[in-house]
């Protein structure tokens, strides 16, 4: 099946026309829409292999475009955010975004997280979050949830269950940026949501077992949440 274009919901034309130009460079087929409610009619027709939206639109709130496409479609979501404010992106995040990037950026950088969200998307062996037998890998690391037992570049990972539970939960949602809200909530449980500090002290661990010391395969996105990716992701 023919996989359908790189969708682009901004209300800039000059970056609509740049993000086309570079993209088709690049290889991808690029649909573009100037406002919220353009861009969920050509999503609804034209089937997007991932879609990259503006979050200050015009006519409809960006993070409300986002929350419309969860009510019918996974197809991934990249968001793009003209400010650092971390609770924009977080409502996003929780919204239902994959990922999201900052004004200004880089095709490059773009292009990565393309790649990451859309092959997440593509994954058939990825468990969902209510547990499932499949294998999970992400590079050199493999989790096996039925059991819980993980692999390190083919060596056994010695991991408490929650330590599990916290890799597991970033490994089923590979590349995608997941807050802290939803990490404690799946692996910890509603009434932890606020216990921020477990998550500094887990990923602390974590990253010494992996021998992941500078955060470059388990990150952290700060005020935000944390991102399992491949070691050969480029890191923002």
């Amino acid at each position: 099946m023919t996989r359908g274009p790189v969708l682009v919901i901004d209300d800039d034309p000059a970056l609509r026309r740049v993000m086309k130009i570079a993209l088709e460079a690049l290889g991808y087929e690029v649909a573009l829409s100037p406002t919220g409610r353009a861009g969920l009619s050509e999503a609804a027709l034209g089937t997007p292999a991932a879609v990259v939206l503006d979050l200050g639109l015009p006519d409809l709130d960006g993070v409300e475009v986002c929350r419309r496409l969860r009510e019918w479609t996974d197809v991934p979501v990249i968001v793009l955010s003209a400010d650092a404010n971390e609770e924009r992106k977080i409502e996003a995040l929780d919204s239902g975004a994959d990922d999201y990037v900052t004004k200004p950026f880089s095709m490059g950088e773009l292009q990565a997280r393309l790649r990451v969200a859309m092959r997440r998307a593509g994954r058939t062996d990825s468990p969902t979050a209510g547990g499932d037998s499949g294998v999970i890998e992400v590079g050199p690391l493999r989790l096996d949830p039925l059991h819980l037992e993980a692999w390190l570049e083919g060596e056994p990972l010695e991991l408490t269950r929650r330590e599990f539970g916290f890799l597991a939960y970033l490994a089923r949602n590979e590349g995608r940026v997941c807050t802290q809200h939803m990490i404690l909530s799946a692996v910890w449980g509603p009434a932890y949501v606020r216990e921020t500090r477990y998550l500094r002290e887990y990923a602390y661990r974590l990253r010494r077992k992996l021998g992941d010391d500078d955060g470059s395969m388990l990150r952290t996105r700060p005020g935000i949440g944390y991102q399992l990716v491949a070691p050969d992701v480029p890191s923002r």
